[in-house]
């Protein structure tokens, strides 16, 4: 028999049922012996062993509760234990642990130090979140929060930045020691004189135009106060496709950005492209559709299945292998089994170039390419003659199919020698943009204008352009 037991958080927390089963001759074993009710144990049970020594020969907190729970198991196999833990086994990760691992339990789940953190803040809520401060890492806890066991000033900073990080450094909260809170801002964490066992940091439901840092929940419920009835009537005037353009237009800022190789930008329009996303979910649960939450659920399911190399049991060695993978879950998942099916599937809102290069590259899949680069360029000969014969017979119509052929064709040459052509063609028109400024900088420094000259002359100041640019 194992008896798990929540000592709480003060001497008087300890139940009769508790005190009944440390007095019943079954080994005793504390977690820790440092906490003030664990000296009231020892006051009752003498002989009660804690396993503090497991502490500092354990690398982390996922660590350290295993090998408490193994501790606590391997006693349990000579005879019945009674394992005891600080605040309520719902706080209490090893607690947890034995638990689920014996069969013949009995708990007593005791005071919890987050109530009693809650209970000293004087912050009361249905919904609230409770973390022990070993256990907050990545974690991300919404408000109410109270985080316990910060009992050292080590811990305290870790604490700090993961809250300030989460919340802002401004942020109003409780530090609790004992049963007694002091109002604190949340960079004052690691600034108190005392830490014991019974430190806790408690924050509370910050009102929406108080808080300075916000989650994707928080943005959500900013767009539906928006489109409430009293809300802004330009965002309730809004639909799906009202706000199409929109999400073409943010991206492009958004790349314009990343090429500027400003952080403050990059972060302004990544903001802005993540608003767009949101604001559809948004009226997409409006109708009765989906909402952010299935939004979210699907975009990481759909990681999981197409990294089949990292959750999967898939192999690669490289870049190349995990897009093959990728490619092949990505067809899998949408039920592609024809190569009509792919190619049909790029977008047709992609720029033209882009959307060619796609298109041509899906085809190669299924063994329909030029050999190289070299046999593609023939097409591209081929191509340019029947574009200067549909231009001699003046027909305008198959001008532009003739046309289109040809930068079809001009973009498989691209693809086939390693260029990314929606990038390519976009660098020449700036470079182009470049020289034409300099070629016009050039003639106007001579005291002459552009359209005054014949084309040999403008050649001519082009390639001084072109090289002062070297």
């Amino acid at each position: 028999m194992v008896t798990v037991v929540g000592l709480g958080c003060e001497r008087e927390d300890l139940s009769e049922g508790a005190k009944s089963a440390l007095l019943s001759g079954a080994k005793v074993i504390l977690r820790t012996g440092e906490t003030p009710v664990a000296q009231a144990v020892k006051e009752l049970c003498p002989k009660a062993e804690t396993l503090d020594y497991i502490y500092g020969a354990s690398r982390n907190f996922d660590t350290l509760n295993k090998k408490l729970a193994a501790a606590v198991l391997k006693a349990s196999k000579e005879g019945d234990v009674v394992y005891c833990v600080d605040g309520s086994v719902t706080d209490d990760v090893s607690a947890q642990a034995v638990i689920g691992r014996v069969k013949d339990v009995r708990v007593f789940a005791g005071a919890s130090k987050a109530d009693a953190a809650f209970a000293a803040a004087k912050v009361f809520s249905r919904n609230r979140t409770a973390l022990s401060a070993y256990a907050l890492g990545d974690v991300r806890p919404s408000l109410p929060l109270a985080v316990y066991d910060v009992d050292c000033e080590l811990i305290a900073g870790d604490v700090k930045l993961r809250l300030c990080e989460l919340f802002g450094d401004e942020t109003e909260a409780w530090f609790v020691r004992g049963n007694k809170a002091k109002k604190i801002s949340l960079f004052e964490t690691d600034r108190q004189k005392d830490y014991d066992t019974s430190c806790a940091v408690v924050v509370g439901d910050t009102e929406l135009l108080r808080r300075t840092r916000f989650d994707f929940d928080d943005l959500v419920r900013i767009l539906r106060l928006l489109r409430a009835p009293d809300g802004c009537p330009w965002d309730r005037a809004q639909t799906h496709e009202s706000i199409r353009q929109n999400m073409i237009e943010e991206a492009y800022e958004q790349v314009d950005a990343i090429d500027s190789q400003d952080d403050s930008k990059i972060l302004e329009e990544a903001g802005d492209v993540l608003m767009q996303g949101a604001f559809h979910a948004v009226l997409a649960q409006e109708r009765g559709a989906f909402d952010a939450n299935d939004v979210l659920s699907a975009v990481c399911s759909k990681l999981i299945f197409r990294h089949s190399h990292i959750f999967g049991k898939d192999k690669v060695s490289d870049a190349a292998g995990a897009l093959s993978v990728w490619d092949r879950n990505k067809q899998a998942e949408k039920g592609q089994k024809t190569g009509s099916e792919s190619v049909s599937d790029v977008p047709n809102v992609l720029p033209a170039a882009m959307r060619a290069q796609k298109v041509a590259k899906r085809a190669a899949k299924y063994g329909y390419d030029f050999k190289d680069a070299a046999e593609a360029a023939e097409k591209v000969k081929e191509e340019l003659g029947e574009l200067l014969a549909a231009v001699a017979e003046g027909d305008a119509a198959h001008v532009s199919e003739e046309a289109g052929d040809l930068l079809f064709s001009a973009v498989n040459v691209g693809r086939l020698a390693g260029a990314d052509c929606e990038e390519s063609l976009k660098e020449s028109t700036q470079k182009f943009i470049r020289r034409f400024c300099a070629t016009e900088a050039l003639i106007l420094r001579d005291g002459k204008k552009m359209q005054d000259l014949s084309a040999d002359e403008l050649w001519e100041y082009y390639g001084r352009a072109k090289d002062d640019e070297r």
